[in-house]
């Protein structure tokens, strides 16, 4: 006993004097995990060369001294790594190195020993004991802004990819090296704090939102991004007025109408909508639909006034469901489902919206493959193989890839039409092919239909002038079974310009709008679809999503731009030799740029899953199911109609389903609308998405959710409350308004 008492004592008066305590020498097990810190590695401060998943988290930071400034664990060299700015110093070659505290999870000084803490007023212990303190201290602070910024994430704020920072076999941190061909990464400008952390710069656009180049740089931009965007303008009405039983001139003052209503609703959208440099246009989610009213069973036999039927309906229907879309937005509703709407919903359920039509792309384009062939091998030479070629600074071949392949095709096409490759002898294309007696005529009435330029002729009985108005077509009918779609079918355009508002707002480095903006340009595309219903579109409108893809094309995201742009639109649709030309193009033709605008519109939504954890079986199989069984159980349901080959083209009969599906209940128009829904590939895919997606387990940054701005960070930043607030005369009449952003 007495013993024991001098040693304790002897060791009292030692740690007085500031002597270190004696370290027991360290001695392995078997079995002993190195990334456990026991008490000889605490006590010595033994840095492992593996880590923990929380360790690599700690240390993928910088840590600062926030009362004083001061970098408290860098040293103060040359590394060639600036933490104020976040950005690598290129003209230096040596990376930093940060030594790993393994006790508190953070970095350290090199060159500093690590000495038992003494306590306090006992030699140096104070001067220790005061450090101590200030160390515990800065725990929570440290804590609470690893929490907030983090190193390494994409857009979204979550990572989904290794850091740049990395730590090396020796616990150190080494930031590496960008690829001269790779984006420089920094975070947002002026040291801002966002609502996220991890903004990224993306490349530089040439002409900003609020950019003024001058009149003549602002036609050329206006005509240049409308160009880009051709085939979602123009094509739809090539698609659904020949299958209404419409005649050629038809199908020009529809295109003349959807040009009407495109410019229109771009013009409010960007004054009252999100104001982002967003076209507005007929969508392909609304095609479907269409198409699958158009071809219901009581309008398949119908001979007489068979286009303006069908397109009453159709305007009944897009305006009852554009006023719910309205209400969505304008009630505040959508900022509460807005939390539910994530990246792992949105991407499948846009490539559904293009897969959709796989049934109708390239079967119909084999009509003629002499000229659908070279279009798809044409579009595809110049996105992908010229996509780098630059004429005078600009990358023509990425840009109008779809109008310049057009352009040359169809000239080919002239020559094969002139030259006699489609004349058969005793054949005439103008005769219909109900009334066509000669067997060898009859076979080759689908090729000459298809193939030859001079078919239409909707250039010699449109007119020069042309103003589309409002209910050109007739009143409007309302029916309870095509309304239930056309709501359902609001909620799946809504979400896939939720997408496209985000994905824009980031590539032109901005702050994401906040849920009320967001509502707010919800609510005007349902109130620009209900202009489309009354004019007489056959679709409705909605934010295209090749967007995204033009910005990103042309570099230019102004938004005097897009208003010049609409406005050329509008006087072009006045011109009704405009419309008659384009609706003259060979429906294999425009068949075969379809195949191509669908299938970037499905590799658009996918692209959507950066903003995700790409490596998570979670979102992985989620997105896999959604897809599988949105095409899986629309085509159980697209089986129940085997007579319709009788009557139907191949190409049509996926959109017959609604009248011969497999749900019978009471109700008829319950029926309809039933079978028609479940028969939509999108409507499906949406529906699984949203349902896996909030209900399977998973952390924010492994989904990606979705990080929008909040109301007062745009209202003390003057520059993005220009970007998105409302002009200050309209701004004044809904500053009641809270949840529509104003």
């Amino acid at each position: 006993m007495e013993g024991g008492s001098n040693s304790k004592m002897k060791e009292k008066m030692d740690r007085q004097k500031g002597q270190n305590p004696n370290i027991e020498p360290f001695v392995p097990k078997k079995g002993h995990d190195p990334r456990e810190l026991k008490s000889w590695a605490k006590r010595t401060g033994f840095v492992s060369t593996t880590f923990s998943s929380e360790t690599e988290r700690a240390n993928s930071l910088s840590r600062r001294d926030f009362t004083s400034g001061r970098d408290l664990n860098v040293r103060n060299d040359n590394a060639g790594f600036d933490l104020e700015r976040g950005v690598v110093n290129k003209t230096e070659t040596v990376s930093p190195k940060i030594e790993l505290d393994p006790i508190l999870g953070r970095a350290r000084n090199r060159g500093v020993e690590i000495e038992p803490v003494l306590g306090e007023g006992l030699g140096n212990g104070t001067r220790r004991g005061e450090n101590l303190g200030r160390r515990i201290e800065m725990e929570p602070i440290l804590r609470a802004h690893n929490e907030e910024r983090k190193d390494g994430l994409n857009e979204n704020g979550y990572g989904n990819s290794s850091a740049n920072g990395a730590v090396n076999g020796n616990g150190h941190i080494e930031q590496r090296k960008d690829d001269g061909d790779v984006d420089e990464e920094v975070v947002y400008p002026d040291g801002e704090d966002p609502s996220y952390g991890g903004w990224h710069k993306s490349p530089p656009i040439k002409c900003g939102l609020r950019d003024n180049p001058g009149l003549v740089l602002l036609m050329y931009y206006g005509l240049q991004h409308y160009l880009s965007l051709a085939g979602s303008l123009i094509f739809i009405p090539l698609i659904i007025v020949p299958t209404m039983g419409g005649s050629d001139k038809d199908t020009a003052n529809v295109v003349s109408t959807m040009l009407l209503v495109s410019g229109l609703t771009t013009i409010l959208h960007s004054y009252f909508g999100t104001r982002l440099p967003l076209v507005q246009g007929s969508s392909f989610v609304y095609l479907a639909p269409a198409l699958v009213i158009m071809n219901s069973e009581e309008y398949r036999n119908l001979a007489e006034h068979k286009f303006r039927y069908i397109m009453r309906e159709l305007q009944g229907a897009i305006i009852v469901g554009s006023i719910f879309q309205s209400f969505l937005g304008y009630s505040g509703l959508m900022s509460l489902l807005l939390r539910f709407i994530n990246p792992v919903v949105v991407a499948p359920t846009v490539a559904a919206v293009g897969l959709a039509f796989f049934s109708y792309g390239f079967p119909q384009a084999g009509s003629c493959v002499e000229i659908s062939l070279p279009q798809i091998l044409l579009v595809l030479i110049f996105t992908l193989y010229l996509r780098g070629v630059s004429v005078f600074g600009h990358r023509v071949f990425r840009i109008y890839a779809v109008p310049f392949s057009v352009v040359i095709i169809w000239a080919y096409a002239f020559f094969l039409t002139t030259g006699g490759a489609y004349n058969f002898k005793g054949c005439s294309a103008d005769i219909p092919a109900s009334n066509i007696l000669i067997d060898a005529c009859r076979k080759h009435a689908d090729t000459m239909r298809h193939c030859r330029t001079d078919v239409s002729n909707a250039m010699r009985t449109a007119a020069w002038v042309r103003i589309p108005y409002p209910f050109q077509w007739g009143i409007p009918t309302f029916r309870l079974r095509t309304s239930i779609i056309m709501v359902i079918v609001s909620l799946v355009a809504s979400v896939d310009s939720i997408g496209s508002y985000h994905s824009a707002a980031i590539r032109i480095n901005l702050k994401p709008p906040t849920p009320g903006i967001v509502s707010r340009g919800i609510g005007l595309e349902g109130f620009c679809s209900v202009l489309a219903g009354l004019w007489g579109t056959g679709t409705g409108s909605t934010t295209l999503t090749e967007n995204v893809h033009t910005i990103n094309a042309t570099k230019v995201a102004s938004r005097r731009a897009v208003q010049l742009g609409a406005a050329f639109l509008i006087l072009f649709s006045f011109v009704g030799k405009i419309g008659a030309i384009l609706a003259s193009m060979p429906q294999a033709l425009a068949a075969a740029v379809l195949c191509f605008i669908w299938a970037l519109i499905v590799a658009l939504g996918l692209s959507t899953l950066q903003y995700t954890q790409n490596a998570s079986s979670r979102n992985i199989i989620i997105v896999g199911v959604s897809l599988f069984f949105g095409l899986s159980i629309p085509a159980y349901f697209q089986q129940y109609a085997p007579e319709t080959g009788l009557i139907l083209p191949g190409y049509l009969i996926p959109y017959a389903a609604a009248s011969n599906g497999p749900v019978h209940t009471g109700n008829a128009q319950f029926n309809f609308a039933m079978n028609a829904l479940l028969s939509l590939n999108m409507v499906v895919t949406l529906l699984v998405a949203f349902v896996l997606d909030n209900t399977v387990p998973g952390s924010r940054q492994e989904r990606g959710v979705y990080i929008w701005s909040k109301a007062e960070d745009i209202m003390t930043d003057p520059s993005s409350l220009l970007d998105y607030s409302l002009p200050s005369r309209v701004a004044r009449c809904f500053h009641w308004a809270k949840c529509v952003g104003t």
